[in-house]
């Protein structure tokens, strides 16, 4: 084997993992966040866990990924521990359908229909079509299956490149004499580990290990405990990633780490012991694809088979391994406010997956919209019935919301530079312009707290007749934020433009309660000092409306990029929405000043 074979071989082994991070890429972008969501929610019994773990695992195609997505929901308290066992053992086994997949380079047969399905045949074909859609198609998703097409391409243009460079070396006596040396129990094993641990992804390993095959000098009793330790490798990833998690989210990692072990143990103790007295015939046989694929399933299948009876020994052992410093439920709490809790749900794991990490934006940021809505609410009711709690309660909201947006905003930058499709990126440049509005309607909120404290504190009051407008006023503002919220959460467009019509509504009433106060003024029937309190009431009113405005708009693009916000409120102003006028004059009548 000469100089450029070695370099084809290598060559070969680069693009085979850079199908297979592209077609898993794809799959994950097609799935658009739904299997993580599924994984998330359908783990109510051991075996649904289990076969939800072996189906998301056999899609996305990467164990490794499965796992490390179940330490984030485990750290984020999406997930038990108790519940994590299940999906990270079926996650073992859904992992065995791509040593399959690659099996199919070793079929051998001179009739036409069965080469149809040797990967050499068919892979140029889906690399046709796949570039084809991702020239020349539109839509996000036909270029996701694109990538998914040609990664698989290349992944297999990879195994055969491999393949063909390694198979000179059937005829070196030293190559042959390094691979008996793996026939070696625990050598094999430390070789398989090893390999994994560095590119950290069983199913690449495997298929390296078929790939080398070719040489016909894999014996089964070289490839069986290269196999055990290429599934004690692959746990590398999950306790990478259960660093500076909770320590449930670390136990999660070590459930793992412990079911490959005692798996791999138990097959090994049991299976050497009997063939100390009854030797396998086969284990001298060469392998191949196919008979590494099945020792793969078949160590997979069986370890899971065994040890689910003994999930809570698991599950003792990890939370033995990783002790409590002192009485915890669930997840741990970080120092800091209330929202900290809540925020666990922007997990920096998720960010490998950018649709799922969108979706855990979505309900942090309707968390958010929510506080908004309570603290104007709070805030509104100290206008007519004082309470020192409140006000402080509108004081802590609005660190909590400020904490929000901090959180938020960081995590949204983050995302932004894993590139997302480009549906994602709009939908990650909606949030960030939203969380920004809920942000300074809480500030809002806080102004009216302040001038309510104030009043309270010089022991002023409004007159009757400001009372009453103020009341309208606040009802029409309290009501646009809680229609602004509810479009928000249910990201309804229909509903989002009736926004549009209130806000204009009261703009009106703005100006008409400065107009009337200032006659009042004139007449000596309100104080000057009164007059500031309520043109500051007045004003953040209306700016809580414009930010109400703001978020319809960014509900009624999404999705639209031809419709410009400026141009939609120009059309308004034009009146040639029928839709708006209607709206507007019903609210109009609705919100009268006495």
């Amino acid at each position: 084997m000469d100089f450029f074979s070695v370099l084809t071989m290598f060559g070969g082994l680069a693009l085979f993992l850079y199908g297979m991070n592209l077609m898993g890429d794809g799959l994950a972008k097609v799935s658009g966040g739904k299997l993580e969501g599924i994984l998330a929610r359908l783990t109510s019994s051991p075996i649904k866990a289990v076969i939800l773990g072996a189906g998301v695992t056999a899609v996305i195609q990467s164990s490794s990924a499965t796992t490390v997505m179940v330490v984030g929901f485990v750290n984020s308290g999406i997930m038990t521990l108790h519940q994590a066992v299940g999906i990270i053992m079926g996650a073992n086994v859904g992992t065995t359908v791509t040593s399959w997949i690659l099996s199919l380079s070793g079929i051998e047969s001179d009739n036409f229909f069965v080469q149809l399905f040797k990967p050499t045949a068919f892979s140029p074909v889906l690399a046709l079509i796949g570039v084809g859609l991702l020239m020349f198609a539109k839509s996000d998703r036909k270029k996701d299956v694109g990538a998914i097409l040609i990664g698989f391409a290349i992944l297999m243009f990879g195994m055969d490149t491999m393949s063909g460079a390694v198979e000179p070396l059937k005829d070196v006596p030293e190559f042959t004499s390094i691979l008996t040396m793996f026939s070696n129990p625990v050598l094999g094993m430390v070789a398989g580990a090893l390999l994994t641990a560095v590119i950290q992804s069983s199913s690449a390993s495997v298929g390296i290990l078929q790939a080398l095959c070719a040489t016909g000098s894999l014996s089964y009793s070289t490839v069986l405990p290269v196999i055990m330790g290429q599934n004690i490798g692959t746990c590398v990833t999950a306790l990478l990633s259960g660093i500076g998690a909770s320590k449930n989210a670390k136990r999660a990692a070590f459930v793992h780490l412990y079911f490959n072990l005692m798996g791999t143990l138990l097959f090994m103790v049991v299976f050497y012991t009997i063939n100390s007295f009854h030797p396998f015939a086969f284990l001298e046989e060469a392998a191949g694809p196919a008979g590494i694929a099945m020792v793969h399933s078949l160590f997979n299948v069986g370890a899971t088979i065994v040890l689910l009876p003994f999930a809570k020994v698991l599950e003792r052992l990890a939370t033995w391994s990783i002790r409590d410093d002192a009485e915890e439920q669930g997840v741990t709490e970080q120092p800091g406010t209330q929202a900290d809790s809540e925020l666990l749900i922007l997990d920096e794991r998720f960010l490998e997956k950018p649709a799922f990490a969108i979706t855990q934006c979505e309900k942090a940021t309707h968390h958010m919209a929510e506080l908004a809505q309570y603290s104007l609410q709070q805030a509104v009711s100290l206008i007519w019935e004082y309470s020192k709690d409140s006000s402080e309660e509108v004081f802590a909201l609005e660190e909590q919301i400020d904490h929000y947006e901090d959180a938020l905003g960081s995590y949204l930058i983050k995302l932004s530079g894993r590139s997302p499709s480009q549906k994602d990126s709009q939908r990650i440049a909606e949030l960030q312009h939203c969380i920004g509005d809920f942000e300074r309607i809480s500030d809002h909120a806080l102004n009216i707290a302040q001038a309510v404290n104030k009043m309270q504190a010089k022991e002023m009051a409004f007159s009757s007749k400001a009372s009453k407008e103020l009341e309208v006023f606040s009802s029409a503002v309290t009501d646009i934020m809680d229609l602004t919220t509810k479009v928000f959460v249910e990201e309804d467009k229909t509903m989002a433009k009736c926004v549009e019509p209130l806000e204009e509504v009261i703009d009106k009433l703005n100006k008409e309660v400065k107009k009337r106060h200032v006659k009042r003024l004139r007449k000596g029937k309100c104080s000057v000092d009164m007059g500031f309190i309520l043109a500051d009431l007045s004003t953040d009113f209306e700016r809580i409306a414009d930010h109400c405005s703001n978020i319809a708009i960014c509900i009624i693009q999404e999705g639209q990029e031809d419709i410009e916000a400026h141009e939609y409120l120009e059309s308004l102003d034009k009146g040639e929405d029928t839709q708006f006028r209607e709206s507007y004059l019903a609210y109009k009548e609705k919100y009268v000043l006495p």
